[in-house]
């Protein structure tokens, strides 16, 4: 079985919720925007100009992510979660390049994220693709579990980078 990458497709919009919800509730607890854009991608993601894409293995959702427009050139990777039990096969990291890969194909100006200082394995695959710390959280942040703030900047990796907007 290889994994795929696919995008969204209606059959598709309860995988989203259900990746998502399992390390919510696992780490956190879902907020109301995470109800909010769980329950209806298409209205939340989608129709603002944003991308959601699932790792597909053999018959199995195995992992999800989004690609949310904020404003013209600005992106946010968001809602990216894979099936604990199919962890470790590289499919986060598949999710993450493919929206990556999207946020250039859109030319887009700023990629961030938001996540928790807890989910270190994730944090170190953020940092590997290129995403770099910010000294503070994101201004507006909609997510009381987030206490880190990160930006691509693939060229300037290791360096400081601060976010323009803030």
């Amino acid at each position: 079985m290889s994994l795929q990458i696919v995008p969204f497709e209606p059959a598709l919009r309860a995988h989203f919720y259900r990746l998502n919800a399992q390390w919510l509730e696992r780490h956190f607890r879902i907020e109301d925007i995470d109800r909010l854009v769980l329950s209806d991608p298409e209205t939340h993601v989608l129709q603002p100009g944003g991308a959601i894409f699932f790792a597909r293995l053999g018959g199995h959702i195995i992992g999800t992510c989004a690609l949310l427009h904020e404003s013209p050139g600005v992106y946010e990777l968001t809602k990216m979660g894979v099936d604990e039990t199919f962890r470790g096969q590289g499919a986060g990291r598949r999710l993450l390049d493919a929206a990556i890969a999207e946020f250039h194909r859109r030319d887009g100006q700023l990629l961030f994220l938001e996540s928790s200082s807890t989910l270190t394995i994730a944090l170190r695959m953020y940092e590997q693709a290129g995403f770099v710390m910010q000294p503070a959280i994101r201004v507006g942040s909609h997510y009381q579990r987030a206490d880190v703030y990160m930006i691509y900047a693939p060229m300037k990796h290791g360096a400081p980078v601060v976010d323009p907007v803030a």
